[in-house]
C-alpha cells in the first residue's frame, strides 16, 4: 500500500492545480444545471386520462412531508458536510475535490435523467383528479372523453410528472454516494467483523428509503415511481463514485484514484518504480532464482547449470538438449 501523506496536499497548496485539471468537468456540471432548468420549464406530455381512469387518481391532495427545498439539503449539503469534516482530519485536497465533484455529477446527472423521463412519460399523479378538478366536478371532452381540467395550470403541470419520483432519485443519488464514500473511509469490508461500521454505512440508505416511502404516503407518487427513482439514483451514484474512487473492498479503497496516481508520479520522479502488488513481487522473485542441480559426471558441470527462469519447463528442455 502506498504511503499515507497527511497534511501535505491542502486546498491552499494544491487546490488551484486540481481545479484547473478538472476545469472541463466543472463546465459540464454547469451545462447539466442549464439542461435541468430547461426540462423543468417545458410542458410535460399530457397523457390521455378518461373518466374511467380517474378511479385510481382520486387520492387527496396533500402537502409534502419532505418539502422540495429539503431535498438538496439532504442529498447534497449533508454529504458535503461529511466530506468537509474528513478534509479537516485528513487534509487531502484530492479526496475533498473528487468527493464533491463525484457527488455533484451523481445528483445532476440523475436530475437530468429523471426530469427528461418525467416530461416524456407524463404519468398522472395519484392525486391528479383534485389537481384537475379542485371543485370536485369532472369535465370531459365530448368527443374524446379526455379530461378538461379547470384547476391552476402550474398545479396541473406538476400533476403530469409522477414517473419517476424526483425526491427519490435525488435522495438515492446523494445518499447512496455517501454510503459508498463512508464504506471506503471506515473500510467496512476489512473482514474484521465490525458490524458497527456496516450500520454507519446503511444509515444514509435508510434515510433515502424513508424519503421514498413518504412520497407514496403523501399520494404524490405510485410505488412504481419511487422504485424507478431509487434505481436511477443508485445506478448513477455508483458509476460516479467508482469514476473517482476505487471500490471500498479494494486495498486502496480509502482514497481517490488521483491521490495514488500523484504518489506514483512523485515516486517515479525520485526513484525507480517500486513493485507494490504482492503477486507481482513474488513473480519477480521467481525470476531472480538460479536453480542448480549437481552433475552426475564431474566433467559435465556446464550441462546442469540452468539459466535463471520462472519457467521450469524451459530449463528441463534445455537440459535435455544438452544431454
Amino acid at each position: 500500500m502506498p504511503e499515507i501523506q497527511l497534511g501535505v496536499h491542502t486546498i491552499r497548496s494544491h487546490g488551484a492545480r486540481v481545479a484547473r485539471i478538472h476545469m472541463h468537468d466543472w463546465l459540464i456540471l454547469l451545462l447539466l444545471v442549464v439542461i435541468d432548468a430547461v426540462l423543468n420549464i417545458i410542458e410535460p406530455f399530457h397523457r390521455f386520462v378518461g373518466e374511467g381512469m380517474l378511479t385510481d387518481l382520486r387520492y387527496p391532495l396533500k402537502d409534502n412531508t419532505i418539502p422540495f427545498w429539503a431535498v438538496p439539503i439532504i442529498a447534497i449539503l449533508l454529504p458535503l458536510a461529511v466530506f468537509l469534516v474528513y478534509y479537516f482530519i485528513r487534509k487531502d485536497v484530492y479526496d475533498f475535490h473528487h468527493a464533491i465533484l463525484g457527488l455533484l455529477f451523481s445528483v445532476l446527472i440523475t436530475a437530468v435523467i429523471t426530469d427528461a423521463i418525467k416530461d416524456g412519460v407524463g404519468r398522472p399523479r395519484p392525486d391528479f383528479f383534485w389537481r384537475c378538478f379542485p371543485n370536485g366536478t369532472g369535465v370531459f371532452h365530448k368527443v374524446t372523453g379526455d379530461v378538461q381540467c379547470t384547476g391552476d395550470k402550474s398545479v396541473i403541470k406538476e400533476g403530469h410528472k409522477s414517473f419517476p419520483s424526483g425526491h427519490t432519485s435525488w435522495s438515492f443519488a446523494g445518499l447512496v454516494y455517501l454510503s459508498w464514500y463512508l464504506s471506503g473511509k471506515v473500510r467496512v469490508f476489512d473482514r474484521r467483523g465490525h458490524v458497527a461500521k456496516l450500520c454507519l454505512v446503511l444509515l444514509p440508505l435508510l434515510t433515502a428509503a424513508l424519503i421514498a416511502v413518504s412520497r407514496v404516503d403523501d399520494y404524490w407518487h405510485h410505488w412504481q415511481d419511487v422504485f424507478a427513482g431509487g434505481l436511477i439514483g443508485t445506478t448513477i451514484s455508483s458509476f460516479c463514485y467508482l469514476q473517482f474512487f476505487p471500490p471500498p473492498y479494494d486495498s486502496e479503497g480509502w482514497g481517490p484514484h488521483a491521490y495514488f496516481q500523484m504518489l506514483a508520479e512523485s515516486r517515479n520522479g525520485a526513484q525507480p518504480p517500486v513493485i507494490i502488488d504482492s503477486q507481482v513481487a513474488q513473480s519477480a522473485e521467481l525470476q531472480t532464482v538460479s536453480l542448480y542441480i549437481p552433475s552426475q559426471h564431474d566433467g559435465d558441470a556446464r550441462g546442469n547449470n540452468w539459466d535463471s527462469s520462472p519457467m521450469l519447463g524451459g530449463g528441463l528442455s534445455q537440459n535435455a538438449r544438452m544431454h
